[in-house]
């Protein structure tokens, strides 16, 4: 058996993405749009205040992470 070779440089940056998209998803949904525009750039926010210590590159590896698991789970809406 076969077992897969791990791709990941930064385990730890994975395990944030975890704990963070839990925080952010919302902030993915259509329906919590506003004015027709989503508010993905909440996301930004809300990492900033909840994990004080990331790096900004961080941030936006997380959030870009984040969009595509959601569009994953729930499609390109």
């Amino acid at each position: 058996m076969n077992t897969p070779v791990e791709r990941r440089k930064n385990l730890s940056l994975r395990e944030l993405v975890d704990k963070a998209y839990v925080l952010i998803e919302p902030f993915f949904d259509p329906a919590n749009a506003w004015n027709g525009q989503t508010l993905e750039h909440l996301a930004y926010r809300v990492l900033r205040e909840q994990l004080p210590g990331i790096p900004a590159q961080d941030a936006q590896i997380i959030v870009s992470a984040a969009t595509r698991i959601y569009r994953s789970k729930h499609g390109q809406q």
